[in-house]
C-alpha cells in the first residue's frame, strides 16, 4: 500500500517482530556444525571462535545473501519515490478532490465521507502500487529462494491483506481526520495517542483473529521441544498453557517464532521451518530471545516509542502541509489540512519524514533486539545454538556489514554482532554450560 497510514499496520507488526531467521542449505549447516566441533576441541577464544563461525559461511551463498540485503537499501529509496509518483497522480488535475466531492454527495456525515474516501484511496493506491508489490514481495523473494508460494496463493494472501486494509485503515484514517477537525493544528498530539491505542488493539487481536487468516496454527506435539520451551518460560516467571506451530513453509523458507498478543491473547508460536530445520539448541536459543521480548515488555516500549516518533511526524505534516497547499492547493482542489482530499499529500509528507527517520526506527528496534538476545542467552544457555541460528539468518541478512552500515540500515544486530555476543557470553559462563556441537 502506498498510503503511509498503512504503515501503522507495519509498525504494529514491528512491535510484534521476531528474529526473522531464515533457512539454510544442508551444506552450510554441515559447515557450521564443523565450526562448532572445531571450536569445542580448542582452548576457548571468543574472538577466534567468532571468526571460525563466520568463515563457515562464505563463497556464492554469502555473496547472494549480501546482494539480497544490499538490494534492499535501494528498495527503500525506490519505494519512497514510487509512492511520490502515486500521490502525484492522485492529486494532479484535482482527481482526489473529485473523489471527495463524490463522497460528500453520497453522505452528509463527515466521518462516513472520510471512510468512503479512505477506502477509495487505499483501493486506487493499491492498484497503482501492485506492480511494485509483485516485484518486491513475489518475484524478488523467489529470485533469492526465500518464497515458496505460487502466484495464485500469493495473490490470495494479498487480497486478504487488502480487505483488512480497506476496513482497518479506513476506520483509523477517519478517526484521525475527526481529531483534525476537532483539535485543529494541535491534532498531532492527540493523533500520537490514537496511533498508540490503535497499534495496541491490533496487537491484541492479531494472534487470535488475524494470523489464522494466513496460516494454520496447531498445538505443538508433546516432546522435548515443547517441554523445553514451557520450562524456560516458567523459569523466567511467565507461564503459558501451550505452544503453537504454524505452517509458514506454505509461504516462505524463513525461520521465525514469536511471543505475541496481550493479556488473554498472549501466545507462543514457532513456525514449521524452525522445527524442521533446526536443532533443539537452536530452537531454545530462538525461543529464549522471543521470551526476552515478552518479559522485558518490548511490545509496549516499542508501541510508545513508535507512536511518539509518528506524533512528531504528524507535526511535520501539519507544518509542511500548509506550505505545500499555498503553492499547489488551488490546482489540487485542497481546502486545508482537515480536507480529506489532501490525504495523498499528507501521506507523501509522512512518507518523507519516515524515510529520513529510517535510522531512528532501525535503532529503536535494534536496541530492543539486542536486549532480547542477551536475555535469550541467559534464559536458554545455548550460545552455540544461538551462533548457528544467527548464521542461518545470514541467508537473507548481510552477515558482516561495516559498523556505519549496521547503525544506519540494520533493524536487527548483524550476524557478526550476534555471534560475537554469544561467544563472549560463553567465555563468561564456561562453568555453567558446555559447548553444543549438534
Amino acid at each position: 500500500m502506498t498510503s503511509v497510514f498503512m504503515r501503522v499496520f507495519l509498525t504494529a507488526l514491528l512491535a510484534l517482530s521476531v528474529v526473522g531467521l531464515a533457512a539454510v542449505t544442508p551444506e552450510a549447516s554441515f559447515a557450521q556444525e564443523a565450526a562448532a566441533q572445531e571450536a569445542a576441541s580448542q582452548p576457548f577464544d571468543p574472538d577466534a571462535t567468532t571468526e571460525a563461525y563466520l568463515a563457515s559461511l562464505s563463497g556464492p551463498e554469502k555473496e547472494k545473501s549480501d546482494a539480497y540485503f544490499e538490494g534492499g537499501y535501494w528498495l527503500i529509496l525506490w519505494g519512497f519515490l514510487y509512492g511520490i509518483v502515486v500521490a502525484w497522480l492522485l492529486l494532479r488535475n484535482g482527481f482526489s478532490a473529485r473523489i471527495r466531492d463524490w463522497c460528500e454527495a453520497h453522505s452528509k456525515r463527515p466521518f462516513l465521507q472520510t471512510v468512503f474516501y479512505s477506502a477509495a484511496y487505499i483501493a486506487l493506491s493499491s492498484v497503482m502500487s501492485f506492480p511494485w508489490a509483485i516485484y518486491t514481495s513475489f518475484y524478488r523473494e523467489h529470485q533469492y529462494d526465500l518464497a515458496t508460494q505460487d502466484f495464485s496463493a500469493w495473490f490470495g494472501d494479498q487480497a486478504i491483506g487488502f480487505i483488512m486494509a480497506i476496513i482497518g485503515a479506513s476506520l483509523f484514517i477517519a478517526v484521525l481526520y475527526a481529531v483534525i477537525r476537532k483539535a485543529g493544528t494541535k491534532w498531532w498530539m492527540w493523533g500520537a495517542g490514537i496511533t498508540a491505542g490503535f497499534i495496541a488493539l491490533l496487537m491484541l487481536i492479531t494472534p487470535v483473529f488475524i494470523n489464522p487468516l494466513f496460516n494454520t496454527y496447531t498445538p505443538l506435539e508433546a516432546g522435548p521441544v515443547k517441554n523445553a520451551i514451557l520450562a524456560m518460560a516458567k523459569d523466567q516467571g511467565v507461564e503459558f498453557d501451550d505452544v503453537y506451530m504454524f505452517d509458514a513453509s506454505a509461504q516462505s523458507t524463513r525461520i521465525s517464532a514469536n511471543v505475541s498478543g496481550l493479556g488473554a491473547t498472549k501466545r507462543i508460536s514457532l513456525n514449521d521451518n524452525l522445527m524442521n530445520q533446526s536443532t533443539v539448541a537452536e530452537i531454545k536459543a530462538v525461543m529464549g530471545h522471543e521470551l526476552g521480548h515478552y518479559v522485558l515488555g518490548h511490545v509496549l516500549v516499542m508501541v510508545a516509542m513508535f507512536s511518539a516518533i509518528l506524533g512528531l511526524g504528524y507535526l511535520f505534516v501539519t507544518l509542511a502541509f500548509g506550505w505545500a497547499t499555498k503553492r499547489w492547493g488551488a490546482t489540487w482542489g485542497i481546502k486545508g489540512i482537515d480536507d480529506i482530499a489532501g490525504l495523498p499529500l499528507a501521506s507523501v509528507l509522512l512518507s518523507a519524514y519516515m524515510f529520513v527517520m529510517t535510522p531512528v526506527f532501525n535503532t529503536v528496534i535494534r536496541v530492543n533486539e539486542s536486549q532480547a538476545d542477551a536475555f535469550g542467552l541467559d534464559a536458554a544457555k545455548e550460545p552455540d545454538g544461538f551462533a548457528t541460528i544467527a548464521l542461518k539468518l545470514a541467508k537473507y541478512r548481510k552477515l558482516d556489514p561495516t559498523p556505519l552500515e549496521e547503525f544506519l540500515l540494520f533493524d536487527h544486530p548483524s550476524g557478526r554482532t550476534r555471534v560475537q555476543m554469544a561467544m563472549d557470553w560463553k567465555a563468561a559462563h564456561q562453568d555453567e554450560t558446555k559447548s553444543e556441537a549438534e
